[in-house]
């Protein structure tokens, strides 16, 4: 691939991507991943180093992907599509927490997630682990899960049994957040052996909740 413009002495990085027909995100991603060489002239790149990525650019454009770095919703749409399965909120979270797919920054206070990692990722077994580990609930839910009254589950929370892994902003109500729980640390929770849950779940209604005995976390 070659270009038809007029050569320049030096190069800005705008100038650089646009004439080797990279968008900005993938002209930062071959810079981060060494395809291309650092600026050489005060934050510019000479003819020289110019003409040196464009004799390779083949390689380096199939090397950058064709994915940008996207946030959760995006990345977790991506692998159900591709994959095929059914990928539940938290699976891109939870595949970062695995070491599988990295974090690149963030836009507007949400992660974003490496696009290149993404579109590698092609394990259908760690991908469909992490969804039902990432699985995010609300509060309700949690609660349901565990076969416990609201009272119960706030019992758990107060003695920090159990805290929430994410929060997000309800759709009914844009100022309120909610807070979200793991399918993973609810399933922790309920292997705890402080926590006699059938006794729990056995208490009648109008009766303290055996959980209301556990110690307050403090700090």
């Amino acid at each position: 691939m070659t270009t038809t413009l007029k050569p320049l002495a030096s190069y800005g990085p705008r100038q650089f991507g646009d004439r080797i027909g990279l968008s900005e995100w993938q002209f930062d991603r071959a810079l981060r991943l060494g395809l291309i060489p650092p600026a050489d002239q005060g934050g510019r790149w000479s003819a020289a180093v110019f003409d040196e990525v464009v004799s390779r650019l083949d390689p380096v454009v199939a090397a950058v992907g064709t994915l940008p770095d996207v946030g959760a919703a995006r990345a977790e749409a991506h692998l159900a599509e591709r994959l095929g399965i059914t990928v539940n909120p938290g699976t891109a979270a939870e595949l970062s927490r695995r070491g599988h797919l990295p974090a690149r920054g963030d836009y507007k206070g949400h992660t974003l997630y490496c696009g290149l990692a993404l579109e590698n990722l092609s394990d259908r077994r760690k991908v469909e682990r992490a969804s039902r580990a990432g699985h995010l609930h609300t509060r309700d839910e949690a609660a349901r899960i565990l076969g416990l009254r609201a009272a119960d589950f706030d019992h758990l929370l107060r003695a920090g049994l159990l805290t929430h892994a994410e929060t997000t902003v309800s759709s009914w109500h844009k100022h309120t957040v909610v807070r979200l729980y793991r399918q993973a640390d609810l399933d922790r929770v309920l292997r705890a052996p402080r926590v006699d849950f059938e006794a729990v779940r056995a208490t009648p209604k109008g009766r303290p909740s055996p959980l209301a005995a556990l110690p307050t976390r403090t700090g």
